[in-house]
């Protein structure tokens, strides 16, 4: 869908410029390609005259000319005859190297360039031993299912009960009707919200949050309402009940959406007070939960509480709708998922998914299957890594950018960490310059929030994790402690 942006809008995408000491069009090109590559500008994107955000800016407008010829060159923005200029990402056939959205997209193994230190996704690498054995059994198992049409909008029935008993152990009882297959748990989250919600509906989301669920919320021509998270002594993230029942009070949410174990991108926990706060909040307004457990698997010091549905008791109450998936417990190429819920909310979501997507990959869900056969097994060693790249990537920070402050999680996959200073976007141009890629605070909350603030992950092996924190605190030097510089005109 085709934006149009203001002078005064895209002042306000574009954030404080003046934290960038270089040339003023080479900071303001900059910070619009780095908005396009996190997502925080659409591609399709008309925006203002050259003439008209200079005025918003304050700036000359030849500064404004020479960042537009700057990102015309690199195929990030291109003129339509008569219709003014419009955001693009450059193509096959363009010099320049494509910037990376935040979910990856190039041709390299990695999604980026070998070279480039990849920070901005949390995904750890596959166990390959347990794949390959996994790949066997699917494979031998395939047999049985040819004999059938392949299609089942719900998914396997094995893997539904997989699933099904897998959420009953722990504490969630559930039953292989009450569970979908789909293709990872993003799927389940979109097939949620294109059943519950419509056109202009609010969507209540924690603040910050998966970038992914603000832009699902967004092409549903819905808008996000964020619900900020508060902050105990030592920086973790804690839900405020009251505010997040105020929030359901006052702006009447289709649904809203929260990630209660090992918080992205925090690594928060909801404890189990709070979970039985929450769930009587949503019943009281009517509201459904979608509740986002893929890193529930995760934690790395101690279990987490229940899942959140299992304090949604009441027949007939706001559904407690949950998602999980094998992506961040196992690899991220696994592309199954599921959804837990209500039979009857299943069958609307079912209708509506049958038009468009029939049924999940039965191979793959064999895959999946014997996975979850064998991930009790597999888990405590992935935790045993994760929690030692944790605790190394913690020191390593500590030593490098003293100022910085990243509360230890319990779990997850990466640390939220807090600069100091507000200055993610220009960090994360700057890091880029020295072959790391990252993703800004800002593309994981609503309104420009979160500048100060800047997700690492600790999927990387230690020496890789090094190597990224070196290049952060080169990175972090060149933007310099005083007072910033201001964004230069071009004469």
């Amino acid at each position: 869908m085709e934006q149009q942006l203001n002078g005064s809008a895209f002042v306000r995408h574009l954030g404080d410029l003046s934290a960038d000491g270089r040339a003023g069009y080479a900071a303001l090109a900059d910070r619009v390609r780095t908005l396009l590559s996190d997502g925080r500008l659409a591609v399709g994107t008309r925006v203002p005259s050259e003439r008209e955000l200079a005025a918003a800016l304050g700036i000359g407008r030849g500064t404004v000319a020479a960042a537009y010829d700057d990102l015309r060159g690199s195929g990030h923005l291109a003129r339509r005859r008569g219709s003014g200029t419009w955001t693009a990402l450059p193509g096959e056939g363009s010099s320049s190297t494509p910037v990376v959205p935040f979910a990856p997209t190039s041709a390299s193994p990695s999604g980026i360039a070998s070279d480039v230190i990849d920070l901005a996704h949390a995904a750890p690498a596959a166990p390959a031993d347990a794949m390959a054995e996994a790949g066997q059994e699917a494979l031998a198992e395939l047999p049985g299912h040819l004999v059938g049409p392949g299609y089942d909008l719900l998914g396997l029935p094995v893997l539904r009960g997989l699933v099904a008993d897998r959420l009953t152990a722990q504490g969630l009882p559930t039953t292989p009707d009450e569970v979908m297959v789909t293709a990872g748990s993003q799927h389940a989250h979109a097939l949620v919200v294109r059943a519950l919600v419509r056109p202009g509906d609010r969507v209540l989301l924690e603040q910050p949050t998966y970038p992914n669920a603000i832009d699902l919320v967004r092409h549903a021509s819905a808008r996000p309402v964020p619900m900020a998270l508060d902050r105990d002594a030592a920086g973790r993230a804690r839900w405020d009940v009251a505010a997040f029942a105020a929030g359901l009070r006052e702006s009447s949410p289709a649904l809203a959406y929260l990630v209660p174990d090992h918080h992205n991108p925090t690594g928060g926990v909801m404890d189990a007070e709070a979970r039985g706060g929450v769930a009587a909040a949503a019943r009281r307004h009517g509201v459904p939960l979608v509740v986002d457990d893929c890193l529930r698997d995760l934690w790395l010091d101690d279990p987490v509480p229940p899942p959140l549905g299992s304090w949604a008791t009441v027949p007939g109450e706001a559904p407690v709708l949950t998602l999980g998936s094998l992506s961040k417990s196992v690899w991220g190429g696994v592309r199954i998922g599921w959804l837990r819920g209500p039979r009857a909310v299943l069958r609307r979501v079912a209708t509506s998914r049958a038009s468009d997507d029939i049924a999940s990959p039965v191979l793959e869900q064999l895959v999946a299957a014997a996975l979850l056969r064998r991930l009790d097994d597999l888990l405590p060693e992935r935790r045993a890594v994760m929690a030692a790249r944790r605790d190394h990537l913690l020191t390593a920070l500590a030593r490098a950018l003293p100022d910085w402050h990243a509360p230890r999680p319990g779990g997850g996959l990466s640390l939220w960490v807090d600069l100091g200073a507000p200055r993610s976007s220009v960090l994360v141009e700057a890091a880029a310059r020295h072959g790391l890629h990252l993703a800004a605070g800002p593309r994981f909350g609503t309104g420009g929030a979160f500048e100060g603030f800047l997700r690492v992950p600790y999927t990387h092996p230690v020496d890789v994790l090094d190597d990224a924190v070196a290049r952060l605190a080169t990175a972090w030097e060149t933007l310099g402690v005083g007072a910033p510089a201001m964004l230069a005109p071009v004469v």
